[in-house]
């Protein structure tokens, strides 16, 4: 077999060819999109889960609310817990790393289950997007409340990060009435208001939303502080505002906004709940399920970074499979390499580890189309 050996310009071609697939390679957008979600961080508690997000390698960490521990008036003392968390060494190596994204929720806010009547929540407001590097000429700094939305990825695997405020805005808490009962397991203080144009957003934010949810993504994580989905437990949850949680879930519909998934926190344990298409019947009320988008609804529920609580029963007719108890973060991937891009929604344990994970084909959360026009 006779060998050929190259000339200089069939190596200097070659070597060209293998740059121009380099480049390529290294230009070309990545096969997944990585996010870590997390809540309830109480400063001053050891958290491994902070070098955990790390090793996960997210495009991005979100901060879903009660980010800090400040339950407080004081400015100085809200403060202060931020520069708490800011000074913490795997919060530190986690932030050289990842992109930081955040709002709020009733502890970093400044006070247990507080809304509009909060007096110092624009002291509280200015600590939050100080601590973030928020830009002074940022629309968050000269606006009420602190929702915001964000893109991930270019256009064709964008995914879009919307983060709404259940604090600014949120009227007043309805104390429950009746007393619980057998199997209604840890209930609650609060129930479902029936107060005319009670509100969680606000007019303001509402308007934002819908034009936030008109914009073009593949995939949209709606970022809510308490649950959507839950309606059983008396704690805080949209539910409380019955009508608040179907103008939602009703907007969604009228833009068709597809690919929606959410993700809340608050709870002080980790769950997955479902809101089935329409047309499920609910096996407690014997109901069909009244869900107008068009697709199944997912809402990962993400608590606590570093501060479980111990195992104790709440009702959530959605919940999917069991609660975590254990210290958590929840991650979502999206894995653009199929034909039908599989999207990931999991909690993973303070070492990382998977305790549960939910996968689905991102068609199947396609909305219907909106009706031709004459």
């Amino acid at each position: 077999m006779h060998r050929c050996r190259p000339t200089l310009a069939l190596v200097a071609a070659l070597a060209l060819v293998g740059a121009a697939h380099a480049h390529a390679a290294d230009s070309a957008p990545p096969a997944s999109t990585r996010l870590a979600f997390g809540s309830c961080f109480k400063q001053g508690r050891p958290a491994p889960v902070w070098d955990a997000i790390r090793g996960f390698r997210p495009e991005a960490l979100v901060l879903l609310g009660d980010n800090v521990y400040a339950d407080s008036t004081d400015p100085a003392v809200i403060r202060a817990a931020y520069g708490y968390l800011a000074s913490d060494p795997g919060f530190q190596a986690l932030r050289a790393s990842t992109r930081v994204l955040a709002t709020w929720d009733d502890h970093d806010y400044g006070e247990d289950d507080a809304g509009a009547d909060f007096p110092a929540r624009a002291e509280s407001k200015r600590a939050l997007l100080d601590f973030l590097g928020e830009p002074a000429g940022s629309p968050r700094r000269s606006r009420d409340g602190v929702y915001e939305s964000y893109a991930v990825g270019p256009p064709e695997r964008r995914v879009q990060v919307i983060l709404l405020d259940t604090r600014w805005f949120r009227g007043s808490l309805t104390p429950r009435t009746r007393e619980a009962e057998p199997g209604d397991g840890r209930g609650g203080p609060y129930q479902p208001t029936a107060a005319p144009g009670a509100t969680i957003l606000g007019e303001a934010q509402w308007a934002w939303l819908e034009g936030e949810l008109g914009k073009p993504a593949r995939l949209r994580v709606l970022v809510s502080s308490i649950q959507v989905l839950a309606e059983d437990h008396g704690w805080e949850k949209w539910m409380n505002f019955p009508a608040e949680r179907e103008r939602l879930l009703a907007l969604v519909a009228r833009t068709h906004a597809s690919g929606l998934v959410i993700v809340s926190g608050d709870r002080h344990d980790a769950e997955l709940s479902l809101l089935p298409g329409a047309g499920v019947v609910d096996p407690l009320t014997g109901a069909r399920t009244a869900n107008p988008l068009g697709y199944p609804l997912l809402d990962l529920t993400t608590s606590s970074l570093n501060s479980p609580r111990p195992w104790s029963w709440e009702l959530n007719r959605h919940r999917v499979g069991d609660a975590f108890f254990g210290a958590n973060f929840g991650t979502i991937e999206v894995d653009w390499s199929a034909a039908d891009p599989l999207v990931t929604l999991a909690i993973r344990d303070d070492r990382g580890e998977v305790a549960f994970f939910h996968r689905v084909p991102l068609g199947t959360l396609a909305a219907s189309a909106p009706p031709r026009t004459p």
